[in-house]
């Protein structure tokens, strides 16, 4: 069932990254990503809401948002820390480079997060689960040769760098998730209500400094639906992935992996609808990553 619920959340989050690609064109990065992230949290207050006043109904909606000590709440806003570190490089990276380059880059977040599930979780691989990753990151290589072709210079371009380090983080935060739902037993709603809450407060911080005092940049923010779209998309998407970590005998590795099935939605689809070049050679690797999940997903 873990595995299925995986596939929902792939689902989500390549939707949720053609909206993304969509609000960032053009446009101030740090408030578009504020206004995602704002969005899932007020999507989510009326669960909070509704926990306080008619706890009942909402716990067997399996809706309801607990309790939880301060010692949690220390452990969400780590988690906080590291993603609001990630989507600002990844919404930089992606202002300035095709999606159908970043998504590819971002697809070797299961590399890392393999490694570490190795060597922090002791989860044991298999033949065709090398096979599998390897298969990823030899992909993503290939990415960057072509890359090269649209004027991008793996080397030398800094947004290269950023979408390195935003996948880097973001695979650590994987690792922490599984802590977080099956160490401290933290139900997903309640885990994704509490992230964006300390979030938001961080955003709000690196706003107030980029962002507020400039009347130029505020001047040249422009709202679009896709913003509120890529917030409520990515609640779904964690919801999902949330409740498949939450059965013991899911792999972080293996759910990391099959995450990566979104980019059916970001190369071939995103591709289309912004008119990106060299999309057919870009077919040959993303074909490659595809068989890389297929043999995680077979073994």
């Amino acid at each position: 069932m873990w595995m299925y619920l995986g596939l929902l959340a792939a689902l989500f989050l390549g939707l949720h990254n053609l909206c993304k690609k969509h609000a960032v064109q053009g446009n101030e990065v740090f408030p578009v990503l504020f206004g995602t992230i704002f969005s899932g949290f007020l999507f989510l207050l009326p669960v909070y809401f509704g926990s306080i006043f008619y706890e009942e109904q909402f716990v067997k909606m399996n809706l309801y948002i607990a309790d939880i000590p301060w010692k949690s709440h220390g452990f969400i806003a780590i988690k906080s820390a590291i993603m609001a570190s990630s989507w600002v490089l990844a919404y930089q990276a992606l202002k300035h480079l095709p999606i159908t380059i970043v998504t590819p880059i971002r697809s070797a977040g299961p590399f890392f997060t393999f490694i570490g599930a190795i060597l922090i979780y002791q989860e044991q691989p298999n033949f065709l689960q090398w096979i599998g990753f390897f298969l990823i990151i030899f992909s993503v290589i290939l990415y960057s040769r072509i890359g090269k072709s649209e004027g991008i210079n793996f080397k030398r371009n800094k947004w290269i760098f950023a979408i390195i380090g935003a996948t880097f983080l973001g695979a650590s935060s994987g690792l922490y998730d599984k802590f977080l739902i099956q160490n401290l037993e933290l139900y997903p709603q309640t885990l994704q209500f509490w992230f964006c809450f300390y979030t938001v407060l961080i955003l709000l911080i690196i706003l107030s400094i980029t962002w507020f005092p400039f009347k130029e940049k505020r001047k040249a923010f422009k709202f679009r639906w896709t913003i509120v779209a890529v917030g409520v998309l990515l609640v779904g998407a964690d919801y999902f992935y949330f409740k498949a970590l939450q059965d013991p005998d899911a792999l972080i590795m293996l759910l990391s992996a099959i995450k990566r099935s979104q980019i059916i939605i970001s190369v071939v689809v995103g591709g289309l609808i912004f008119k990106e070049k060299n999309k057919r050679k870009k077919l040959v690797p993303l074909l490659g990553i595809m068989i890389g999940v297929g043999l995680i997903l077979y073994s």
